[in-house]
């Protein structure tokens, strides 16, 4: 199967991510929006933003655990030290068995979005990252044993404990979905580049990699290229308003 027909669900508790959601998304009809709970959705993977060190202590994380039973923490934290060692970086994930009892769903994405728990991480590009390491376990389960994962549910990465601006969360999440749908998430190498071509260097970020990925963004859902920026006469500052509205 590809890329395209899995099915991505978008899913939070929080109504203004999922405004933000439904406004950068508005094109692509394909993914569902919904207002609620993850544990809810019956899909094929659930995803949860986690820490490097898979401890499922905080946010939806422990929710999940709580839910799925505190053996899934442990399977994580095992697929973490068997694949990666001390601690699972930022831009990798890892996907688990989630033997539910209601039967969905099949698998668990951990992808961290911080190295610690409770890590602000509104100046880092951080939800991209996470995102498309989700979205990249998807493509590898696919390819190991097609049809694997045939549905998916992802929550407001770091809109919540991370403190990321739920406008930015939804900007970062689209650039990676729309990444996952042209097939440029086949590793986690592949990944990053993909990602660095469309926001620019990953590093912690100022206003400048955010702008620079609204403007893809949206040039890209209208399929023309970006116009530059009008100049502005000398003796006047240049505008700066692409996320002014978000403070």
């Amino acid at each position: 199967m590809s890329d395209q027909d899995v099915q991505v669900v978008l899913v939070d508790i929080n109504k203004k991510m999922v405004e933000a959601w439904k406004e950068t998304f508005e094109e692509n009809p394909e993914v569902k929006i919904v207002q609620g709970s993850m544990l809810d959705q019956q899909v094929g993977a659930w995803v949860t933003p986690t820490n490097s060190g898979g401890r499922m202590d905080g946010g939806l994380d422990m929710v999940i655990k709580n839910k799925l039973g505190q053996q899934v923490q442990s399977s994580v934290q095992s697929a973490i030290k068997s694949e990666y060692g001390a601690s699972l970086p930022v831009g990798h994930a890892t996907c688990v068995p989630a033997k539910s009892s209601t039967g969905y769903p099949s698998y668990l994405i951990s992808t961290p979005t911080m190295h610690a728990s409770s890590e602000d991480i509104s100046d880092k590009l951080n939800t991209a990252l996470a995102c498309a390491a989700a979205f990249q376990k998807v493509y590898e389960m696919n390819q190991d044993s097609p049809g694997s994962i045939v549905s998916v549910a992802l929550p407001g990465l770091g809109a919540n404990t991370g403190r990321v601006q739920v406008e930015i969360c939804a900007d970062l999440m689209w650039t990676a979905y729309n990444l996952f749908r042209q097939g440029k998430l086949t590793d986690p190498a592949a990944a990053r580049a993909a990602l660095e071509n469309e926001l620019g260097d990953l590093t912690p970020m100022g206003q400048a990699p955010q702008k620079k990925a609204a403007v893809k963004k949206v040039a890209a859902k209208k399929q023309v290229a970006p116009k530059p920026a009008p100049s502005q006469p000398s003796s006047s500052p240049a505008s700066d308003d692409d996320f002014d509205d978000f403070e």
